[in-house]
């Protein structure tokens, strides 16, 4: 007998004209030649029976959310441990009257937030009967979709830029990924993965081009939540590549508001960027709806060299409802601040997330985070898996 996960998904919506579409169908983005934006699952969260006081019970992963997440049966669900990871306070570098907590995704399976995604979308597409999937990445992206389409039993390739370290392309290679190195950013990739996916038998797990790695990536906001004893900070900070966390952590406050579990109160939202790669500041800035395109050169912030977000209009109208910012960040002034978060706060971040302390001094330094609120850095993943990029 199958076991059922009790989702309470109902259909997927297009964020771009509102056409709907079956969950139990594969679907990639909006069909409508018009349109073609991204795809979000919705849930019937009115019929929701279970309370939060019921996650004490449950098991401390990702699917302890399992009503709220999209995969109907249980046998489906492609989990390594991902999730449920530790909120730390910065006790010892100062912050100026001002809490500030860290969200250290690193101890996810193979070493990032992009395990939460991938297992939601790789299980999903389990479940949907896919069996080979295509991916462009930067480094953690590729990793975390090899090692779970190997539990999964599916093939994968991987396209990924040449000056990607070396440490991510042993790791998918060493997952059974088929690796392929391109002169190019991650854009470049995601052209080739596109032709790729429309002239064979590959289906595209690329950030937001399917619905669900998306609805992996929310937990972290149910999480947070959950940590924060259903209260949620004053700002949130994140780093900003395709910007898939940034609007699940936004999609979990508001399906944690329709639950009753939280109340209507929401964090500002900032996302932080490189210099070389900073679309949505730049936007932001100008008051314009939609990223500029901006590459001008490798950064050791693999993860935030993201030209043109395929979602940049929904981070610009998230950043823009929340009263938020955006900023960008330098290489050196990501190193310092990666190395005052090793020797001060024993944390070795990946330099996406050592982006966010140098932002948040700067934004104190503004006066735009103010004395007694309470702020939380989201580390993407291990600086271990970044040596090539970081001189010691």
């Amino acid at each position: 007998m199958i076991k059922q996960t009790g989702t309470l998904i109902s259909h997927l919506v297009c964020e771009g004209c509102g056409r709907t579409y079956d969950p139990r169908k594969i679907y990639t983005l909006c069909t409508h030649e018009t349109c073609r934006y991204i795809l979000s699952a919705r849930y019937n969260l009115s019929e929701a029976k279970v309370k939060k006081e019921d996650l004490r019970t449950q098991p401390a992963n990702m699917w302890r959310y399992k009503e709220f997440l999209p995969v109907y049966n249980e046998e489906c669900i492609v989990t390594l441990g991902e999730g449920y990871t530790p909120l730390l306070k910065v006790s010892n570098l100062p912050t100026e009257g001002t809490q500030v907590f860290i969200k250290d995704e690193s101890g996810n399976p193979t070493g990032s937030f992009k395990a939460r995604g991938l297992s939601a979308a790789v299980s999903k597409a389990k479940e949907l009967g896919i069996r080979k999937l295509v991916i462009p990445t930067a480094g953690n992206a590729g990793g975390a979709l090899a090692a779970y389409a190997a539990k999964a039993g599916m093939q994968t390739l991987v396209y990924m830029p040449r000056q990607t370290p070396e440490a991510f392309k042993k790791e998918a290679k060493l997952l059974g990924a088929g690796v392929i190195e391109i002169d190019g950013n991650i854009s470049d990739c995601g052209k080739l993965v596109q032709q790729k996916s429309a002239n064979e038998d590959w289906f595209d797990v690329s950030t937001l081009k399917e619905p669900y790695r998306l609805e992996g990536k929310k937990t972290m906001g149910y999480e947070i939540a959950e940590q924060l004893n259903w209260e949620v900070p004053d700002i949130i900070l994140y780093p900003t590549g395709g910007g898939t966390g940034l609007l699940g952590i936004w999609k979990a406050f508001s399906e944690l508001e329709e639950l009753g579990w939280i109340g209507a109160r929401r964090p500002r939202m900032v996302a932080v960027q490189s210099d070389c790669c900073n679309g949505i500041q730049l936007a932001f800035q100008q008051a314009e709806t939609e990223s500029v395109y901006k590459d001008s050169g490798a950064t050791i912030a693999n993860g935030l060299r993201v030209p043109h977000p395929y979602a940049n209009r929904s981070i610009l109208k998230v950043i823009r409802e929340s009263n938020g910012n955006a900023v960008s960040v330098s290489d050196g002034d990501i190193l310092t601040a990666l190395r005052e978060l090793a020797s001060r706060e024993g944390l070795l971040v990946a330099p996406e997330g050592a982006a966010l302390w140098h932002a948040f001094k700067s934004l104190k330094r503004s006066g735009w985070i103010r004395e007694g609120e309470k702020v939380l850095l989201l580390n993407t993943g291990s600086g271990y898996k970044y040596f090539d990029n970081i001189p010691v």
